[in-house]
This record gives structure tokens, sequence and C-alpha cells, in this order.
């Protein structure tokens, strides 16, 4: 399918991990060990919360994209821009094209005012459910789906659904629609997905499939235990000690830097840490 990982701490330059750990995005766009394809090359994109002063507190600004159809390791663009740019908060995504043609409304992450939304996974049998999931759609959100990806249906979904008033709730709430219209057309296994989701202040990543098999998912080990457990690896003191990345595989061999994510699984980052929670987990 696809790989991602999304940032949550101070401001640092994407490169450091997009580019530049021994398991970085673009490393693992050429070679992904846990991925169900090993290459992926059709298209990439990152999204990012500008540093700002403007912003009242507890805001957040529109956050800015870069899609392009290139393979991540052939773009000279990213490498750039990635350098260039700092940001507190931001999404990267390498995609595997399943069906969906490769062009840059397909690219992740997709974004809606101050959401940012990305996936790594899929909708079983799409062009069977598309129609009526375009239809349960709210009419006023139907025309801002610009690309044809089952990822980007589900974020809209979830839009319609109340995600942008509690994000939990709207991703559970679109997934069980999901699942219900699945059923009426005798699909199985009709969810598999890892997804993130920002506002800007808060991160919300969710590893859930219908079936309960679903992709892998990692979250970073605290900062300030790893920093006293590798004092001398001068790479960590970039990071302050609230900063944390989720993943779709590690970035680093490094013991104890990752813990996967159970199954069936929402953490939330924010200003106070990152917790866990059960999601979706009734019918498991």
């Amino acid at each position: 399918m696809c790989r991602w990982l999304a940032y949550s701490g101070a401001a640092i330059r994407p490169a450091l991990l997009i580019l530049d750990t021994r398991h970085s995005l673009v490393a693992q766009s050429l070679n992904s060990p846990l991925g169900a394809e090993p290459v992926n090359g059709d298209g990439f994109g990152v999204g990012w919360y500008p540093m700002t002063d403007a912003a009242p507190p507890g805001s957040a600004v529109e956050p800015a994209l870069f899609h392009s159809i290139e393979p991540a390791w052939h773009d000279e663009n990213l490498r750039e821009l990635t350098r260039a740019i700092e940001s507190p908060l931001f999404f990267a995504h390498v995609r595997a094209a399943a069906g969906p043609p490769i062009q840059q409304t397909n690219c992740h992450p997709f974004r809606h005012g101050k959401w940012l939304f990305m996936h790594n996974g899929a909708l079983a049998h799409l062009s069977r459910m598309r129609r009526d999931l375009m239809l349960a759609l709210d009419p006023e959100l139907f025309p801002l789906v610009h690309g044809t990806t089952d990822s980007e249906l589900v974020f809209y979904l979830a839009i319609t659904y109340g995600l942008q008033d509690d994000p939990v709730a709207g991703l559970g709430r679109a997934v069980r629609r999901i699942e219900e219209i699945a059923d009426a057309h005798g699909i199985r296994d009709a969810v598999q997905g890892t997804f993130a989701v920002s506002d800007g202040q808060t991160m919300w990543a969710f590893r859930y499939s219908t079936m309960h098999r679903t992709r892998t998912l990692f979250a970073s080990a605290d900062m300030a235990t790893l920093q006293a457990m590798y004092p001398d690896m001068e790479r960590l003191r970039v990071f302050d000690a609230g900063a944390r990345v989720v993943v779709s595989e590690p970035l680093t061999d490094l013991p104890g830097a990752f813990v996967e994510i159970e199954e069936s699984t929402v953490v939330t980052l924010d200003a106070d840490g990152m917790r866990e929670a059960p999601f979706l987990r009734d019918a498991a």
C-alpha cells in the first residue's frame, strides 16, 4: 500500500525524518521491509503547519501542501523544501497506487481548512461501493472530492460524520458506515488502514481494519527516556522532550526507539503528551 509518518513537537526541518534517518521515509519508498509492497514510488506528499506569530493561542493556521507524482527518491524539490522549512507538526506520505491513477489529486496528505488527513490501506471492492459512499457525503462536501482514491473519500465521509467536532468519533462513524454499505454489497474485510488526522494543535493516529489484521503502525518512545538511554547520541539532542513520531514502520534500528501501536487503537498527541485508547473494539 503506502508508507507515512507524522511528527509533533518543537519545530524541526522535516528532512531530519523524511530524508536523513537510517530508514527514512524516502528510504522506505525504495525498500519497505514491513510494507505490503516493498516499493512506494507512485508519488508522495508533505503537509505542514507553518511557523507563525499571527495566529492567536489555541488556533491553527491552514497547513501547506506539496504533492508530486515523481518517486520520492527522485524529486530534488522534496530535498530542497524539507531542508528549508521548519514545522512543529507535519505529515509525509509515499504512495503505492493500488488502482486509482497516479495523479497529484490522489497524493496524500489531503487538506480541508485547518485539517490534514492521510491513510495507508484500502477499502475492499471500492468500485462496488463507491456510488453509495459518495451519496453518503454531505452535499456541500461532494464537489470538494477532487481525486479518485478511497482515502480522500474516507476523509470527507469522516468530515460528514463529525470529524471537525470530534475526530475519533467522526472517523469511527465513517468507518462503521463504510462497513454497513459493504455488508449490503456482500463485501467482507471492507476497511483496512492506518490513518492520521490533525488540526494543527493535536494529532490523532489510528490503527484499524474490519478483520483486525491491520497494516503496521509504530510510535516513537518518550524522547526524554531515549535521550537518557543514549546520552552520547548527538542526533537525539535535536528533539525536544515532547517530540513524537508516528510511522508505518520504524525509522531506525535503535533498540527501544519505536513501539508498535496495538490493533484497533487510536493514539492522541498534544501538549499533554501521548495517550492511547481503544478504537472500534466492540466487534473485535
